[in-house]
């Protein structure tokens, strides 16, 4: 069983930063991929960025290509997305998902609001 536990949420004007941290817990493997997801008010949950386990591969929306970036460390097992130049639209929880042996596990969400 895996535990994630995001952070690094909270109030931004826009055109700021903030940087999310995804932690995970309990039985671990660098081998799994990290990825990036996001939900906002009377929204679908949308794909934001991913990464492979070796860190060689990324990919992200177009709606954020250029402003964040994915990446991760492993000896942490930790993830991260860098999120720049932020915008109101960007408001959203975002949620880390770990998929590694065939089984995918999701954090429970940090709020990011980006006010104009």
């Amino acid at each position: 069983q895996v535990q994630l536990v995001e952070s690094g949420g909270g109030l931004v004007q826009a055109g700021g930063s903030l940087r999310l941290s995804c932690a995970a817990s309990g039985r671990t493997f660098s081998s799994g991929a990290w990825g990036w997801f996001r939900q906002a008010p009377g929204k679908e949950r949308e794909f934001v960025a991913v990464i492979s386990w070796s860190g060689e591969t990324t990919d992200y929306a177009d709606s954020v290509k250029g402003r964040f970036t994915i990446s991760r460390d492993n000896a942490k097992n930790t993830g991260y997305l860098q999120m720049n130049s932020l915008k109101t639209e960007d408001t959203a929880v975002y949620y880390c998902k770990y998929v590694v042996g065939g089984m995918t596990y999701w954090g429970k969400g940090t709020l990011v609001t980006v006010s104009s």
